[in-house]
Parts: C-alpha cells; structure tokens; sequence
C-alpha cells in the first residue's frame, strides 16, 4: 500500500494532472477533428483517476470529514454570492483546504464544490472542466504550502489572484477549443482579452475571501487537524 501511494504522489498525480492543458495545447496547434469531445473525454478522464487514486490511498473517515465540510462550504459560498458575477470564495476556500490538510485535499474539495453547486446553476460539458480546474488551484496550493511558501501570508494572496488567472485560462481554452473555429490566433487572443476582466474580478474576490478566511480558517483547522489527528 505504501508503495502505491509512494507512486500516486509521485508520478500519477503530476502525469495525470498536466495531461488536460497538454491535451489542449495540443489540440489547439494540429486542429483535429472533434478537439471539444477529445479534451472533454481527457479532463472527465483526469479527474476521474484522481478520484480513483483517492479512493485507492483508504482515507479514514475523520480525513473525509473535513474534505466535505469544506467541499460544501464552498459550493453554499458560491451559490450565495451567485447574483455577483464572478465573486465567489470556492477558489479561497480550495487553497485553505489544500494549505491545511494536503494537495488531495485541495482538489478533492474544489472537485466536488463544482460537481455539487452545479445542481443549482446547471450541469454541463463545463462541470468536468470547472471540477478540474478548481481542483487544480487547490491541488497546487497544496504543494506550494508543503514547501513553506505560504508561511508568509503575502504569498497566499498573490497566489489567490493567480489561481484565478489559472482557472479563467483553463475555462477560456476549453471555450476556444470547443466554440472558436477555425482557430486561428488573432481569435484566440480576443476570446482571452475578452475574459480578462472578469478573470480579474475573481482574482481581487479572491484576494478578498483569502484575506478575511486565511488566517482564523487555518488556525481552527490546524488546531482539528492536531487534535484528530489527521494527515
């Protein structure tokens, strides 16, 4: 089992991680005939596998816990602010999951905030893509907090406007690959200069949620994570 998960964190995850914007990168250069079903098939795939591996590592009940509280704290916050375009704490609440409890985490709970909200606002090809790419956000914020990085609170909030960027870069390249035909750069440079504004909008959200949840949010949960015991 060890070894099994030795080789999820390692290699599996990444691989399987980078495999979507590899997907579209190279689906956008060679314009292959149904690039939309091909990267959708490649990102359900995607996140699918990092839900097998989660379920394969046997995470014990009082880990779970906080993934779905946390995971339904996100998908409220987004429904409630739904009449504010674009200000949503799901990206803020991913990257505390993720600084907290583990990449897996982070993803898991951006995931299933996505899958969750969007039994209000509506499934769609778009489900996969927004499970993914908030799952994303929290999974690299994840990492970069195991490194130490967010030990300085400044650094969070630059990677919360980020993640941001990251998430509207991701949904906008699923748009040009799905909708913008043929191809060709000066439209794949208007359908981003189009989005940046509101890409923006949720990078200062973002900044705002993480500035007011960060600190208190990591402190009570850092202090559940001590006394239950969870890694």
């Amino acid at each position: 089992m060890n070894r099994v998960k030795h080789f999820l964190s390692r290699v599996a995850e990444p691989a399987v991680l980078s495999a979507v914007p590899v997907s579209l990168i190279v689906c956008a250069y060679v314009q292959i005939d149904q690039t939309a079903a091909l990267t959708l098939f490649i990102v359900v795939a995607a996140v699918g596998l990092f839900f097998a591996g989660f379920e394969v590592s046997r995470p014990a009940l009082r880990q779970i816990m906080p993934t779905v509280v946390l995971a339904a704290l996100a998908a409220a916050g987004r429904v409630l602010f739904a009449p504010v375009p674009d200000v949503k704490p799901v990206s803020a609440i991913c990257i505390v999951a993720g600084a907290v409890f583990g990449r897996r985490c982070g993803f898991m709970v951006g995931a299933l905030a996505a899958l969750v909200s969007n039994f209000f606002f509506g499934q769609g090809p778009w489900t996969p893509w927004q499970m993914y790419a908030w799952g994303l956000v929290g999974y690299v914020a994840g990492v970069l907090a195991r490194t130490g990085a967010f030990n300085r609170t400044s650094v969070v909030l630059v990677y919360g406007f980020a993640s941001a960027l990251l998430y509207g870069m991701l949904l906008n390249g699923w748009y040009v690959i799905g909708y913008v035909h043929p191809i060709t750069w000066p439209a794949v440079v208007a359908a981003f200069v189009a989005a940046v504004p509101f890409d923006c909008i949720h990078g200062a959200a973002t900044v705002a949620f993480l500035a007011a949840l960060y600190v208190p949010w990591r402190a009570k949960l850092e202090r559940i994570k001590r006394k239950y015991a969870l890694v």
